[in-house]
């Protein structure tokens, strides 16, 4: 201890370096925790309170949100508690084993989250009928509910010693122990881990080559027969004409047979109905591959130094480019909302509707077809 104080005397400027350090990983974490608490709750509250986004797309991006909330008021708090105790841990090791089986938790959750939404985008470009049909309130609640169940299954086993959660003091945080793998046994979650992410992305290739395929193919539009003097031929032809006119698109003058009974009155846009609807998932799917594509470029850092530690006995990690590998994937927990409402047209319509107050004049909303 003489000799760390006279080390620490003799060297002021490590310890103001120390020292800045410190109070820059605590604003940089105080930032993102508030970026990630004040989006994801906005985002959350949007999607509850506007009944035009409960639709399947929008459960799926509200229990993200949800879960990043929770990760940001839980998780990193006590991130931030051992900067201020000097890169220690303040607390017990059950606490510990805690809060690294939630860090571990959310962040599975939402690998298997977006995994399950590409499969859902797909469906949705590639058999839309089907999707439309069985992608229900129901169906969305059991496979959030498998998501998490598949989530738990991950992260629960090393509370037993299956892996290790400990305080790792160059990431500030109670996590896997990561070390050599003949050593450790990590190796199977990092892995699947990596599976997953890898996965999803192949489904959102496999989106893009059915909608590349099929870029020569017209839109379908309802463009219904149209006379003006009700003069048809062949069998049927009086009656397809009838129809078309109670339908709503009939034109000129009421048939004689047809006095009396109302025609029916749909919107200027409803022909290009089957357009829309495609123009609409092709826009969420972007924006759900965004959120994926962040998840990537978020994690890798960290993932790489993970994959190093467990294949190389003693890999030396530059100690700059481990925070800066861990700082990225917390503002993981801060992107979505960013991302959801650059890439999503409708949110951002939505807010503005929301929000009146904010802007000199309300912008006039375009209808969107409700899936």
């Amino acid at each position: 201890m003489a000799n760390t104080s006279e080390f620490g005397e003799s060297n002021p400027s490590l310890q103001n370096y120390a020292s800045t350090a410190s109070a820059v990983k605590l604003a940089s974490l105080g930032l993102i925790m508030g970026i990630s608490l004040v989006g994801n709750a906005s985002l959350s509250l949007l999607l509850l309170k506007d009944s035009s986004l409960h639709k399947a797309p929008y459960y799926f991006l509200l229990d993200l949100c949800l879960a990043d909330v929770v990760r940001s008021a839980v998780c990193f708090p006590f991130v931030m508690a051992s900067i201020s105790h000097g890169s220690a841990w303040p607390h017990s090791p059950l606490s510990c084993k805690i809060v690294a089986f939630m860090s571990v938790l959310f962040c599975f959750h939402v690998a298997f989250l977006l995994f399950c939404v590409s499969v859902t985008r797909y469906m949705a470009i590639a058999h839309h009928r089907f999707y439309s049909k069985r992608m229900t309130l129901c169906t969305c609640v059991a496979v959030i509910c498998m998501v998490w169940t598949l989530s738990v299954a991950m992260a629960f086993p090393p509370v037993f010693d299956v892996g290790t959660y400990k305080f790792i003091r160059e990431e500030e945080q109670c996590i896997f122990e990561h070390r050599y793998v003949k050593a450790n046994d990590t190796l199977g979650f990092m892995l699947m881990l990596v599976v997953i992410v890898g996965t999803t992305h192949v489904v959102y290739v496999k989106m893009l080559c059915f909608v590349y395929d099929h870029r020569k193919m017209k839109p379908a539009q309802l463009v219904p027969a149209i006379s003006q003097n009700w003069t048809f031929h062949g069998p049927g032809a009086t009656g397809q004409a009838a129809a078309n006119w109670i339908a709503g698109f009939g034109r000129g003058p009421t048939p004689p047979t047809l006095v009396g009974i109302r025609q029916a009155s749909h919107p200027g846009n409803r022909r290009l109905l089957v357009l829309d609807e495609f123009k609409m998932e092709k826009r969420i799917g972007k924006m759900y591959y965004m959120i994926t594509l962040s998840f990537l470029i978020l994690w890798a850092p960290y993932i790489s130094a993970c994959y190093l530690r467990i294949f190389v006995r003693g890999a030396p990690v530059p100690q700059l480019y481990l925070t800066a590998a861990v700082w990225l994937s917390f503002a993981q927990a801060g992107a979505n909302p960013i991302i959801s409402f650059l890439f999503n047209k409708e949110l951002r319509m939505r807010l503005r509707a929301c929000l009146p107050c904010c802007l000199g004049t309300q912008t006039p909303m375009e209808p969107y077809c409700v899936i």
